[in-house]
């Protein structure tokens, strides 16, 4: 049985008020779901991935009203709900870009503190923590691990994500445009090299200087583009076969012939 999700590439524009976009994007969902039995947002698309100040200033905790929203158009429309990162913010004071990860019934069935931060010394790293624990759980797509943007880099996540069983990736993103051949090729490689299904949601706009390069993407285990997105905000669609992971790994079982970790 096919998974159909919607990656739902938001503008992120930072001329946009945070409280618009959040509105508009709740609707969005809203009109994706009416199609799919899974919904994908970006990584911080409430203030826009570059707006260190808006993610501060908007910050929230994990049982905030962002995340008790998201929760509730989940169970409103029985369906699976990846509500993208926002600017998570904990009792003691501290800041996580958070993802979280809704069931039908509207429950949180995993959240993720991004491990990698971006931006060497400065970026999110002048306001976030990073997080110190992998995430996979069991979603329609089959054992599902958790990630964002800047962890594509890092091939050792996503590996011990695998060994942790995961068949399948979701990853929240805002990657900018002049470095989005890279995650052209990063998300292809991440799906190839551990056989298994990348769902990638991506944001586009204009964040102060920054362009944000959209390319939402759905890759297979065998690392064929099922979808892609353009450069202008817009809903991707794709009809996802959990099973092709299995199948692929027994055809050309690659991974049994890890030697090196």
């Amino acid at each position: 049985m096919t998974v159909r999700v919607a990656l739902v590439q938001l503008d992120c524009s930072t001329s946009e008020a945070v409280a618009h976009r959040v509105t508009r994007t709740l609707a969005l969902v809203e009109k994706a779901a009416a199609d799919a039995d899974m919904v994908v947002l970006p990584e911080l698309w409430h203030v826009g991935a570059f707006d260190v100040d808006a993610a501060r200033q908007h910050a929230q905790p994990l049982d905030g009203p962002l995340v008790a929203a998201l929760g509730a158009l989940a169970a409103e429309h029985g369906i699976w709900l990846h509500g993208g990162s926002f600017c998570e913010v904990d009792a003691d004071g501290s800041h996580y870009n958070t993802s979280v990860l809704f069931a039908p019934d509207g429950e949180l069935a995993a959240s993720y503190r991004k491990v990698h931060l971006f931006g060497f010394d400065g970026g999110e790293t002048v306001l976030m923590s990073g997080g110190d624990e992998l995430v996979v759980v069991d979603t329609p797509l089959g054992p599902t691990g958790l990630a964002t943007c800047y962890d594509l880099r890092f091939p050792e996540m996503f590996r011990a994500l695998t060994d942790g069983g995961a068949t399948a990736f979701l990853v929240a993103s805002g990657w900018p445009t002049p470095r989005i051949e890279h995650w052209d090729v990063l998300t292809r490689a991440r799906a190839i090299e551990n056989q298994a299904w990348v769902l990638a949601c991506n944001e586009v706009g204009l964040q102060g200087d920054t362009r944000l390069g959209g390319h939402s993407v759905a890759v297979s285990p065998t690392g064929a583009v099922a979808a892609h997105g353009a450069e202008h905000e817009q809903v991707v669609v794709v009809d996802v076969d959990p099973d092709e992971t299995a199948r692929w790994r027994e055809a050309f079982p690659a991974l049994q012939d890890i030697r090196i970790g």
